[in-house]
């Protein structure tokens, strides 16, 4: 496997995702092997931040007390112009199919991307 990029996981504020070389699948959430065709290694990418809403939920109860002080918070489905779907934070005010770029905030003491409405 080539070297990793680092992306928010590991306290980046990057967001990256992999392209299989064998078939062109792209995934997000990293794998040791495509999950369409199962060919190893797929090829890191880092994403530009750039997408529009697919699906929001905003979430008024927490579900630990590590998220208890930012409740209400929002879960956004986002597909990204890089062409993969993600899930993150998001604004609370966000709506299906605005454009939103990412930046990156702590929640429940990790840092994670957050999505806000494009300038």
């Amino acid at each position: 496997m080539s070297e990793r990029l680092a992306d928010w996981t590991t306290g980046a504020e990057a967001i990256v995702y992999q392209a299989c070389v064998a078939c062109g699948n792209l995934q997000y959430f990293r794998r040791s092997f495509c999950c369409a065709c199962g060919a190893p290694d797929p090829a890191e990418k880092s994403a530009s931040g750039e997408g529009t809403v697919y699906a929001t939920s905003l979430v008024c109860r927490a579900a630990t007390a590590e998220t208890r002080a930012h409740v209400p918070y929002n879960i956004v489905l986002v597909d990204t112009a890089d062409g993969f779907r993600m899930m993150a934070h998001g604004d609370n005010d966000l709506a299906i199919g605005d454009k939103v770029a990412a930046k990156y905030q702590q929640f429940a003491g990790r840092l994670v991307p957050y999505f806000e409405k494009a300038k």
